[in-house]
């Protein structure tokens, strides 16, 4: 019954349109009809600037830690890495914006910062090393992904791995497109200032 109860409310807490929300009342657009059309943070970068984005970005990922927080509020040893799961598919199947959401990222490092800040730091790390270096958000999102699944290997975190490896896998799903994108050459780089 706990499982079914926090699932549910971290579902909805991922379910929270951070980006819609943002776009409306600071910005007075639907993200959704612009860019990409994602809801998700690189969408926001690309088409609100920096302030939003960083918002959305921080947002998102306080969802996922936020999720893994809840058995820790009713002091109860439900699984916290399951439960951060359900915030990462009310992110990309938002019950609050008809089921089409954002590309898990941000919500799935909140997962990860809220069990283990070390694995979320050396996540952050490496996403903004491959950024710099490849310009692709979506490879750097991907690779930083597979990092964390080696560092959770080599810290002898198990749970952390397998988790780590369905957030992966799931990522690289939602990154399809993306990945056909940079075989193409077709991609939109970023920009540094």
């Amino acid at each position: 019954m706990e499982y079914a109860l926090f699932a549910l409310i971290a579902y909805l807490l991922g379910s929270i349109p951070s980006a819609i929300i943002v776009g409306k009342v600071g910005y007075k657009i639907d993200i959704r009809e612009h860019g990409s059309g994602n809801m998700g943070a690189t969408n926001t970068f690309r088409v609100l600037g920096m302030k939003a984005g960083a918002i959305v970005s921080a947002s998102d990922i306080l969802k996922g830690t936020l999720a893994t927080c809840i058995p820790l509020f009713f002091e109860t040893d439900v699984n916290r890495l399951v439960i951060g799961i359900f915030a990462v598919l009310g992110h990309t199947y938002p019950l609050f914006a008809k089921f089409r959401g954002g590309k898990a990222v941000a919500t799935s490092a909140g997962i990860i910062l809220g069990v283990n800040p070390i694995v979320f730091a050396i996540m952050i790390a490496t996403f903004f090393v491959v950024l710099y270096l490849s310009k692709y958000v979506s490879l750097s999102s991907i690779i930083t992904g597979v990092i964390a699944m080696i560092t959770a290997a080599l810290m002898k975190e198990t749970g952390l791995l397998i988790v780590l490896a369905l957030l992966t896998l799931f990522v690289v799903y939602r990154h399809t497109a993306n990945i056909k994108r940079i075989i193409n050459k077709t991609e939109p780089k970023i920009t540094w200032m």
